[in-house]
């Protein structure tokens, strides 16, 4: 569509239909559904059956022997008005404007008829719609960042339509705010929520109604066009800075095909031999999964055919991606990780790289050998991965890079955006960089970077499957049973003198820590003898058990079997909470996010601290900087969500609290966005 001119106008097309054109955007209003849709049959759902740790995922295409479908459009509209009831919840603001949630597909067959479920979903709880079509799962984060109104940004909440690379039967959600992707928790909540509002449907009836207008935004122009600035920025704003390097894309047929057209050729690159671009849900050529062999095998292919300079592989939703440099040779894994943390760590010397628990020994090696860095091995999951990194940098241990063997990444240059296509600009950067300063040109200056790293010759991975129908798991659930395994194999490991289990280990064989209690000094408290639920009821029977059973074995009468128990516990005369806020408004945020303005609170605080011969910092600490001193201790920690900085003080005496506070105090003044009022007021004499 031609733009007249960059004025806004308006155009009636008929009663139902206008369109807005606004500058170089064109915004268009329509129905989400229409109501000439057959209405489904409703049938019991059990939704927390839908949750995949911090995703939903369901099967929404029937075909598929054993697999009836899950995502229905009444499942989804009442998700998406869980998800609406959420956000409204969580944001609580008075603004001048309704809330509105950006909603984008990729090329799943069931991408349109779920979208439109979704659109309604949001609409009836009172938010705006505002739809983009086919994107990527990183861009609708990244739409809840972008301040420009006349693209309707920022989203105060976005949902992406994706099942990664799963079969195209299959499909689900991720869900952002500007504050990241939703948590396992987050997402349970929603999924409570949704059933409530389902039940009602079940009560009172199910019809697909036409919501009102939803609005449309070309937001993927603006993604694409910021990963090209990124570019020209690295190569010190040269137009073109990639004229000239042949570069091959494979999108698999998933939503990824944009990077050739609308990233690669405006830098100059060629892009001839790029395959899969068109977007296609059944997904014919190969699985859209940078792990795929198959796969992996037609991007390495397509390279050594068109005798490329660098080959570019993405998963469906393209919040994954692998290379292939110009003789074929895979980065991907281990690989990718190795390259990644060369570049981050050139940018960040000595910084923590934070990965999934199946990276190879050899990447350790020459992670802190070679590139000097740090090595924190966690769990599988990149959001466990990107949420450890976060952890880290809030207490002080600072890291840039939180990377999986799966292809997912996240910096935190990038807000801890799990984005495929940003790692993929990180090496064309590199490219881009070495040939504006001389130092080499094509793939050659990236795997020169992975250069040391020890291989392995064999890296396998075997599904050791649970039968939940055999006698032998005795009424215990299968986790329970794989906990009994990896406790078992742990114990003959350590009497086994050929193997070592590792000392520091987050996930699997080489834990083998027993635990049964988690709990807050809040009160919540989960015990695993029942199920890990954080359950306040049941701590209190665990205390009448404890009264029942003293009593029947005549061991005592009365609570004072309880006190009993904690005899001997020191307790600190005195214990507060102070909450320091952050002033988001204020100058002193230079453009920083409350997040990140409150790290480098945190940071200032801790290597002052390491100069301070009085205080002592926490050698295992978890979440903010914790310190000991003058006989007690202090916490400074950033919310989760709010902009404050809660400070837990327990010491002695008073007078060694005022102590306490008076160390903070003395660190943290040049920070003029924090509200100490509380704080002072304390430390006064």
């Amino acid at each position: 569509m031609v733009l007249l001119t960059e004025e806004l106008f308006t155009a009636t097309v008929c009663s139902c239909l206008s369109i807005w054109f606004i500058s170089n955007t064109t915004i268009s209003y329509t129905a989400a559904a229409s109501s000439a849709t057959a209405i489904p049959s409703l049938d019991k759902v059990d939704f927390l059956k839908l949750q995949n740790g911090s995703d939903i995922r369901g099967v929404a295409v029937s075909g598929v022997e054993g697999e009836p479908v899950t995502l229905t459009e009444p499942v989804t509209e009442a998700i998406a008005a869980g998800f609406a009831a959420w956000l409204l919840d969580k944001k609580k603001v008075d603004a001048p404007r309704k809330l509105r949630v950006s909603i984008g597909h990729d090329s799943r067959i069931s991408a349109q008829k779920l979208q439109d479920a979704v659109s309604r979903g949001i609409a009836s709880a009172g938010l705006d719609v505002v739809q983009y079509g086919l994107a990527s799962t990183p861009a609708m984060f990244n739409s809840t960042l972008t301040e420009d109104e006349a693209i309707l940004c920022p989203a105060d909440g976005a949902i992406m339509i994706t099942a990664s690379h799963l079969p195209y039967n299959r499909n689900g959600f991720k869900f952002f705010t500007n504050d990241g992707g939703l948590g396992k928790n987050d997402i349970k909540d929603i999924l409570e929520r949704a059933a409530s509002i389902y039940s009602n449907f079940l009560a009172k009836g199910y019809s697909v109604k036409a919501s009102e207008s939803v609005k449309k935004i070309d937001y993927m122009a603006i993604y694409t066009s910021d990963l090209v600035k990124a570019v020209r920025k690295a190569a010190g704003n040269i137009e073109r800075p990639l004229e000239g390097f042949h570069i091959v894309v494979d999108a698999g047929n998933g939503a990824g095909g944009f990077f050739a057209a609308k990233v690669l050729e405006p830098l100059g690159a060629i892009t001839s031999g790029s395959q899969f671009l068109e977007p296609d849900g059944m997904f014919p050529n190969h699985i859209p999964n940078p792990e795929d062999k198959a796969a992996m095998k037609a991007i390495t292919q397509a390279v050594l055919d068109n005798k490329a300079n660098l080959g570019i592989i993405f998963d469906t939703d393209v919040d994954r991606s692998a290379a292939v440099d110009s003789t074929g040779r895979e980065l991907n894994r281990n690989r990718l990780i190795a390259l990644m943390s060369a570049i981050v760590l050139e940018e960040h010397p000595g910084t923590t790289i934070v990965t999934d628990s199946v990276t190879s020994d050899g990447l350790t090696s020459f992670i802190e050998k070679k590139l000097g860095g740090k090595h924190h091995r966690f769990k599988r999951g990149y959001k466990n991965v990107i949420d450890e990194a976060i952890r880290l940098n809030s207490i002080g241990e600072e890291s840039h890079l939180a990377i999986e063997t799966s292809g997912h990444g996240a910096l935190k240059e990038n807000h801890w955006l799990d984005d495929g296509a940003y790692l993929m600009v990180k090496l064309l950067n590199k490219l881009a960089s070495a040939r504006a300063s001389g130092k080499g040109v094509g793939s050659k200056v990236l795997t020169d970077l992975v250069e040391g790293l020890e291989e392995p010759a064999i890296a396998v991975e075997l599904r050791l499957k649970i039968n939940q129908n055999h006698p032998d798991l005795k009424g215990r659930s299968f986790r329970e049973y794989g906990e009994a395994v990896l406790q078992h194999l742990g114990n003959s490991i350590a009497s086994n003198p050929k193997l070592q289990k590792a000392s520091v280990n987050y996930e699997g064989n080489s834990i083998g820590e027993e635990s049964h209690l988690a709990i807050e000094t809040s009160g919540h408290g989960d015990l695993k003898e029942n199920h890990w639920l954080d359950d306040g009821a049941y701590l209190m029977v665990k205390l009448l058990n404890k009264l029942a059973s003293a009593r029947a074995s005549g061991k005592g009468v009365g609570s004072k079997v309880l006190t009993d128990l904690v005899e001997g516990l020191e307790e600190p005369a005195i214990a507060v909470e102070l909450r320091i806020k952050i002033n988001q408004n204020h100058p002193d945020l230079k453009g920083r996010s409350f997040r990140k303005y409150g790290e480098a609170v945190l940071q200032h605080l801790g290597n002052s601290i390491a100069s301070n011969p009085k205080l002592k910092k926490a050698a295992v600490n978890y979440e903010g900087v914790r310190v000991s001193g003058f006989g007690g201790w202090f916490l400074l920690r950033l919310s989760l969500h709010d902009p404050v900085l809660p400070l837990n003080i327990e010491a002695p005496s008073h007078e060694d609290a005022v102590k306490l506070g008076l160390e903070v105090a003395a660190a943290v003044k040049e920070f003029q966005a924090l509200d100490t009022s509380a704080l002072d007021k304390f430390v006064q004499p």
